[in-house]
């Protein structure tokens, strides 16, 4: 499944455990015609200018994934399987990637439960074109992250009057309370206002922080998971960061499957999507049906 590249490429971490949900979330039915997450997530980034897909599959869910792809996606795509042969976290998730990446361009990276449409998308690709040496983190304002009401996990996000990441703040039990949010992991301030910037892990690498990707693996081994999150805030931290990530603002929802009642709620987002006209009914609209 490969063709000639003109855009960058999309890491999607599909190796997750999805301990919450119970299941294989990357094959959940969520579009009009039963199409599975995956299947939306990889056809929204065509639409968005990537070119490489570049798939990382654990052991257990991994083969069920790729027999999927094989048999739906067009065969004119460009995709890639990594292996993450134990689960340490998403920074070992992107580092299995690397021997499927040219290794001197900049890359995309995602989570395959998550629909970012393809805006957000389109804003990551533009960036990674334009800005190739430059990282960066497409932010969407909590009101645009969040589906249901149950509690999920949101990494608030911290931006310098320059427009560069300064800080991400993991927060936990983030529910909607009246016009905001609140927290409910008993740190101060409880309440978050519903404009608060939060990753949703969209984000554009550089071959240059490869090293400390690999440091903060070597000193996290004795540790279950080693996060994108937790590691990119100790490089931006302080008056002299390590890496400087510009912050993308995404305008439109990032929706997702955490919990098992989100799967309904995500299937009826994305039939509104399309009834209003912002998605396709069919995914592959750019690259045709072609199998």
């Amino acid at each position: 499944m490969t063709e000639a590249s003109s855009g960058p490429a999309l890491v999607v971490l599909a190796a997750g455990q999805a301990r919450r949900y119970g299941g294989c979330k990357p094959l959940a039915p969520v579009g009009p015609g039963g199409e599975a997450i995956i299947d939306l997530v990889a056809s929204d980034a065509t639409d968005a200018g990537f070119s490489t897909i570049v798939l990382v599959l654990s052991p257990s869910t991994g083969p069920a994934i790729r027999y999927h792809v094989e048999k739906v996606w067009p065969k004119v795509l460009d995709v890639r399987f990594a292996e993450q042969a134990l689960p340490h976290g998403t920074v070992d998730a992107v580092a299995s990637s690397w021997g499927e990446l040219d290794t001197d361009a900049p890359y995309g990276v995602a989570n395959a439960d998550d629909l970012y449409g393809p805006g957000p998308l389109g804003l990551l690709a533009a960036h990674l074109k334009a800005e190739a040496d430059e990282p960066c983190l497409v932010g969407f304002p909590l009101t645009l992250a969040t589906i249901g009401d149950a509690p999920v996990t949101r990494g608030v996000c911290t931006v310098s009057a320059e427009g560069y990441l300064a800080g991400i703040d993991e927060r936990r039990l983030v529910v909607p309370d009246g016009e905001g949010f609140r927290a409910g992991d008993g740190r101060q301030p409880a309440e978050l206002a519903g404009d608060s910037l939060v990753s949703m892990n969209l984000w554009g690498f550089t071959p240059a922080l490869r090293p400390h990707f690999e440091a903060a693996l070597d000193s996290g081994r004795e540790s279950a998971e080693v996060l994108l999150p937790e590691v990119v805030a100790t490089l931006v931290a302080g008056a002299a960061p390590t890496a400087r990530v510009r912050v993308l603002t995404a305008t439109t929802p990032c929706v997702g499957v955490t919990h098992p009642d989100d799967l309904t709620l995500v299937q009826q987002a994305i039939a509104r999507q399309v009834g209003r006209g912002d998605r396709a009914a069919e995914p592959w609209s750019t690259v045709g049906s072609a199998r």
